[in-house]
């Protein structure tokens, strides 16, 4: 029975330390930031629009480069194909060197 009304005790501290941890408003209002301005609206948009701008608009990856190759299929493959006789390259599925 002692071991019993211990344990239920420490709970009850446990329980009670926890709901007092979490007492404060429940939309969190002491964390809002509160501005007092006296810049009107079309001020503040007049001197958003003489700042340069400096980010693309477009999507990234929207635009896809081109590049012209003029060297030959056969060169390239024989090429590859000696970077992997001479070990300069990793070939297979364990290319650890």
């Amino acid at each position: 029975m002692n071991k019993t009304a211990r344990f239920l005790s420490v709970a009850a501290v446990a329980a009670f330390a926890a709901f007092g941890a979490h007492a404060d408003e429940a939309d969190g209002s002491q964390f809002a930031l509160k501005f007092d301005t006296n810049r009107t609206r079309a001020e503040v948009a007049a001197e958003a629009a003489t700042v340069p701008q400096t980010r693309s608009i477009e999507p990234a990856g929207s635009r896809v480069v081109t590049y012209k190759s003029t060297a030959d299929r056969a060169a390239v493959r024989a090429q590859a194909a000696e970077a992997v006789r001479t070990g300069q390259i990793p070939s297979g599925e364990f290319s650890a060197m």
